[in-house]
């Protein structure tokens, strides 16, 4: 695994937003900085368990999600947010961890 972002939720608002209307959300650029820290605002109707859209999350990057997913307590089965990128949400004593596989090769996205 090797660490990508921390995910933090917030209702407030922040600088430079990135509005990503098709997943419910704002976020800001976990690039910008060296410690991936990237502030989450939800929609209302955000269709997201409640401790992910509360509770602050880091995501990794694995070679194969399936397998990450092994014996593990799934919250957000995984899904397709970009082209060349798979996630998947576990719940890992009471705190939720995104799992991320990327396909470089297909991913136009800097991840």
């Amino acid at each position: 695994m090797k660490f990508n972002h921390i995910g933090i939720p917030t209702k407030g608002y922040f600088e430079e937003e990135i509005p990503l209307p098709s997943l419910h959300m704002t976020v800001s650029d976990h690039k910008n900085n060296p410690f991936g820290i990237q502030w989450q605002r939800y929609d209302e109707d955000a269709p997201y368990p409640e401790i992910v859209k509360t509770v602050a999350h880091v995501a990794f990057e694995v070679d194969n999600l399936e397998e990450a997913l092994k014996d593990q307590k799934v919250i957000i089965e995984p899904n397709s947010p970009i082209e060349g990128l798979t996630v998947a949400f576990i719940e890992v004593h009471g705190a939720p961890v995104e799992l991320m596989e990327v396909d470089r090769s297909i991913c136009k996205e800097e991840i």
